[in-house]
């Protein structure tokens, strides 16, 4: 990979040098399904160059220090590099596909990206699953811009099926939120933080007990991980919103913590009592609408 010499380099967030340092190494998965088989060779390469590179310069650069300052430099890519297209047993059901992705996708999780390349990497599994004909497996490094810059992303090199030249819209969330809810919800939300952070604080004194989610053993960095699949329904995520008037990043965070609390029961019924602390990264904008990331 030759590096192109650039001046003005820009430099990197103190979010992204944090998740990628030689203690963290933040990475995430993002899995789009296809109705119909991929094509591996000219679609996917096309699409790689001529969309997807353009997006960000980001996907273009890696991670330099200048001292003792973590620049972004631009460099040549070799998209052959990036693009991953795993072997499987041929001739098997959906099912045993499901496994299979899930398995790869357990593998993918824990391994670091190679020094010296782009942080990011395009793996296309053209295995038939329950669900979709193929599936286009996305791995960026979280240094590279958060869930929704980066989901803001895959969706711009997407295109309308009805007319592929106008831009994709979705619908705008509508507000009908009274000037005195927005004053008590203020408040509350003021009230809240300053809870939350007391009891943060707090916990900063207390050791976590061990569960099934914290074993106290060494290098779980390095040990294999399980994905597992769940499908919720929109409609009833909106409606539990709307339900108990919070928003969906509510419903989401709330539904994580109770199923991992459900699993430490399950694995071990007396960690039900058992204190512990776990962190969630969500998307905090607010933003009404989907915005393009060019913008």
């Amino acid at each position: 990979m030759e590096l192109e010499e650039l001046e003005g380099l820009e430099p990197v967030s103190p979010n992204g040098q944090y998740f990628s340092s030689d203690a963290l190494s933040v990475s995430f998965l993002a899995v789009l399904e296809s109705e119909i088989p991929i094509d591996l060779e000219s679609q996917s390469m096309f699409l790689l160059k001529n969309v997807f590179l353009p997006i960000s310069p980001r996907f273009s650069s890696i991670m330099v220090e200048n001292n003792g300052k973590k620049e972004w430099k631009r460099v040549e890519v070799k998209l052959e590099d990036h693009l991953h297209i795993p072997t499987f047993p041929s001739n098997l059901s959906p099912k045993s596909y499901d496994k299979y992705i899930d398995d790869y996708l357990s593998k993918l999780s824990t391994e670091r990206f190679p020094q010296g390349k782009p942080l990011w990497e395009v793996h296309i599994v053209n295995y038939p699953t329950s669900n979709a004909a193929g599936n286009i497996i996305f791995k960026f490094h979280h240094a590279l811009g958060d869930g929704y810059s980066l989901m803001g992303a895959l969706i711009s090199s997407l295109q309308r099926a009805d007319d592929p030249s106008l831009p994709l819209t979705f619908p705008s969330q509508q507000r009908s939120e009274s000037k005195e809810n927005f004053v008590t919800k203020t408040f509350s939300a003021v009230g809240n933080t300053i809870s939350d952070f007391w009891s943060a604080s707090l916990k900063i004194m207390k050791e976590d007990d061990l569960t099934p989610i914290k074993s106290g053993n060494d290098a779980i960095e390095f040990r294999p991980s399980t994905v597992s699949t769940m499908t919720f329904s929109l409609d009833q995520i909106k409606s539990i919103k709307n339900k108990l008037g919070m928003t969906v990043n509510d419903v989401l965070t709330g539904m994580i913590f109770f199923g991992t609390r459900l699993y430490m029961q399950e694995i071990n019924q007396s960690s039900s009592k058992a204190d512990c602390t776990s962190i969630m990264l969500i998307n905090t904008r607010l933003i009404g609408d989907y915005v393009r990331l060019r913008r």
